[in-house]
């Protein structure tokens, strides 16, 4: 009885000490902000131009300790890309909540100008400009920031679709060309205004924009 006792004494103790070394010591930073912090420096400078240094420098935590929250420096880009994004429940909820495909596609060209040139962020796409070129040490972060693509024109070609089904646009309207275009658009409003073109004139491109969008069916009120 007293060795099974000891021995259970044992187990127990060398349980807590993986415990222990699993969950580590507790954060001495706030992780969002410092998460947020990360974003802003890959948004700045694109994915393989950041070091580490950078990275400390901007976040204001050491490197052991970037390494303990996010684990390297592609996991850090990659939940940095995602709080940039946003959900795509919230964004395919905002396309819905729209009268038209039209209207939230619009709204979006005309957000996408302000974001793309606040004055507290760094100008232009996260998500164009971070991995605009990369090496082939890096051909995954660029896959996964297409998939974020991906996903935003599947969400506009569902859209658009329902749109078709309810009148708002003519039967032979090419949902996913059309998706595809809206998004191009974007990264091209991206481009210009890291190139310095001012809010109003990527509003005015939004506009331009916009009018190759299918008219209505004759008939429709």
């Amino acid at each position: 009885m007293r060795l099974s006792s000891s021995l259970l004494l044992i187990v127990m103790k060398q349980q807590a000490q993986k415990k222990a070394k699993k969950t580590g010591r507790p954060l001495s930073f706030n992780r969002d902000e410092v998460l947020k912090k990360a974003m802003l420096t890959f948004w700045r400078h694109g994915y393989e131009s950041t070091s580490i240094s950078d990275l400390t420098a901007a976040m204001g935590v050491t490197a052991p300790s970037i390494y303990s929250a996010f684990g390297d420096k592609k996991k850090l880009f990659l939940e940095a890309m995602r709080l940039y994004a946003g959900s795509l429940g919230d964004f395919e909820q905002a396309l819905n909540d729209a009268p038209t495909a039209r209207q939230a596609v619009s709204r979006l060209l005309m957000s996408v100008a302000e974001a793309f040139t606040g004055e507290d962020t760094p100008r232009g796409c996260l998500l164009a400009s971070a991995t605009a070129s990369v090496s082939d040490n890096a051909l995954d972060v660029q896959a996964a920031v297409s998939e974020v693509r991906r996903d935003i024109i599947d969400c506009l070609t569902k859209r658009i679709f329902q749109d078709i089904a309810d009148g708002h646009l003519p039967q032979n309207t090419q949902a996913g060309s059309l998706s595809a275009l809206v998004v191009a658009v974007i990264q091209g409003m991206s481009v210009l205004a890291r190139d310095g073109l001012e809010r109003e004139n990527l509003k005015a491109v939004a506009s331009v924009a916009m009018e190759a969008w299918p008219q209505p069916p004759r008939g429709y009120s």
